[in-house]
């Protein structure tokens, strides 16, 4: 099932990119949205991040 493993690396990648992006707009780093400036997404993100890379190490260590 090499399909899974690359479903994990890719949802994991976009999971790390999905929470940087959350963090940065919840310390209102990053501008230009509804989320800028809150607090929770400075919360959110860094949890959403991590998942993120377990799902993609998990993914990444998979035997094919």
């Amino acid at each position: 099932m090499r399909a899974v493993k690359w479903v994990l690396l890719v949802v994991g990648v976009l999971l790390v990119l999905a929470g940087i992006t959350w963090t940065l707009q919840g310390l209102d780093v990053m501008g230009g949205s509804a989320m800028s400036g809150k607090t929770v997404w400075a919360i959110i993100g860094p949890i959403v991040g991590i998942v993120g890379i377990v799902l993609a190490v998990a993914g990444a260590r998979r035997k094919a």
